[in-house]
């Protein structure tokens, strides 16, 4: 093949980019890769990985200050170097970037540093501060991912007004903080920051936070952030043309439940979604479709281009970085001649790290009741739960969602310890469609966690042993 002459061109190098770029190598093909920034993308530079590391600190903060006592292991005049804090994060961060640049070199994935536009459906232009070349290509598959969005009228100016992006930038933290938006990135900010010692406020429009789970999962987090000290405005309005900002921080009104109240606080972060980075790399030339925001493809990353793919955020849908990879997986494959099962979005699990961590599979209660199906819910709850209470964290529970009729799982839903780590036997679960009384008759191993989605799949036919519940 010649020289700048490839299989595939992946346009973003993040986590639906990169691991595509490998798969494909492993089948045979010859890839490139274009990535503007750093390999590894949002994830691992602006999201995912340097939050978690955010998250991490906080929580040993949390246990060393604020439970150690119970457990009878006495910490005296518990403190924190955020300085420290933020060089472990960089420290995990650049590990996995140089593992992800060793990845790509050894499975002979050509990585070109730039911007790439499409010119055609087969060839990719990459600019850069040297220049430009061109890439000649049988399929491009984009995966540029996506960034922070922002109410209308609303500025972000990285001072007063912030995105998480900039909150991970951040070299002192602030006295007290507003966060609009209660979905993942809200949330997990206002855990992370409030074990840091910020006065939080969440401000969410919808009546529960994290509105795109469960309601009884959001209401659940709200009460515990209420018993922590986090202030929570649900239901609740920015008054955006109220926002002003001046030396002593940031001054806002809101509209609760039709009443206005003023809030006042040293930032505000805004964690109102995210939008698809569609602009500037030659979809209207192509001819590609966009549609508020992201390049709207079928189960296989088909956009309406022939020859041309999309994966990840741009995509549309849970913007995951699993789904990402699981995404770029499935293109590879099938251009490579295999025959992968398409993404079904109701076995993309979702995962937010705050405390208590919340994770879901499937339909909420509510939207399986919407969609017309007999449902039938099991229940267990962590406070009853031994490994709960070994590690002192009792908050939550486990929530079955299934067909009365059929039997089948139709969601699973989990607030409370070790949440994203279980939610994975679910999604195998329904996967090999299991039904509850399957998942009861797998032996699971005593204390632990995972116990607790044994007990809420028996607790769908009313066979939990370790809760009551009348007949």
């Amino acid at each position: 093949m010649p020289e700048n002459t490839y299989d595939v061109v992946i346009i973003g190098g993040g986590p639906g980019g990169y691991p595509a770029a490998i798969r494909g190598a492993q089948l045979g093909l010859k890839v490139a890769v274009v990535e503007k920034e750093k390999l590894g993308g949002v994830c691992l530079h602006k999201g995912c990985i340097p939050t978690k590391a955010l998250l991490e600190s906080a929580e040993h903060l949390h246990d060393a200050r604020d439970e150690s006592a119970a457990f009878g292991v006495v910490a005296k005049d518990v403190s924190f170097d955020y300085a420290k804090v933020l060089a472990r994060k960089t420290q995990v961060v650049g590990q996995l970037h140089k593992g992800v640049e060793g990845l790509l070199n050894r499975n002979k994935v050509d990585v070109f540093s730039g911007a790439g536009v499409l010119t055609s459906p087969q060839s990719v232009r990459v600019e850069n501060e040297d220049g430009a070349q061109d890439l000649r290509a049988a399929n491009v598959i984009i995966a540029t991912g996506s960034r922070p969005r922002s109410l209308p009228g609303l500025d972000i100016d990285g001072r007063f007004v912030i995105s998480s992006d900039h909150a991970l930038e951040l070299t002192t933290l602030p006295q007290s903080i507003i966060i609009l938006g209660a979905g993942a990135v809200g949330v997990e900010w206002a855990s992370l920051l409030h074990d840091f010692g910020v006065d939080v406020t969440v401000v969410e429009v919808m009546p529960t936070l994290v509105p795109l789970e469960d309601k009884d999962v959001g209401k659940e987090l709200g009460r515990s952030f209420t018993r922590r000290g986090i202030t929570v405005k649900a239901n609740a309005k920015l008054l955006v043309e109220t926002v002003q900002a001046g030396a002593d921080g940031i001054a806002v009104e809101i509209d609760v439940n039709g009443k206005q109240e003023a809030l006042q606080a040293s930032a505000l972060l805004v964690a109102v979604g995210r939008t698809g980075n569609v602009e500037g790399i030659g979809l209207e030339a192509v001819g590609v479709h966009t549609e508020k925001g992201v390049i709207p493809v079928d189960g296989y990353g088909r956009t309406n281009v022939p020859h041309v793919y999309a994966i990840g955020d741009v995509a549309g849908g849970y913007l995951l970085a699993h789904k990402a990879t699981a995404e770029g997986h499935v293109v590879v494959e099938r251009l490579a001649g295999e025959e992968p099962f398409p993404i079904d979005p109701l076995r993309v699990p979702r995962a937010t790290y705050c405390r208590p961590e919340i994770a879901s599979i499937g339909l909420a209660e509510e939207e399986a009741a919407q969609q017309g199906k007999d449902v039938k819910v099991g229940r267990f709850p962590f406070a009853a739960l031994g490994k709960a209470l070994i590690k002192g964290q009792t908050e939550g529970f486990v929530k079955m969602v299934c067909d009365a009729k059929t039997g089948e799982i139709l969601g699973t839903h989990a607030i409370g310890p070790n949440a994203t780590d279980i939610v994975a036997e679910m999604g195998l679960a329904q996967l090999l469609e299991a039904t509850p009384s399957e998942i009861g008759l797998n032996v699971h191993p005593h204390p632990t966690v995972a116990e607790a989605i044994m007990e809420a799949a028996w607790d769908v036919d009313r066979r939990a042993v370790h809760v009551f519940r009348r007949r």
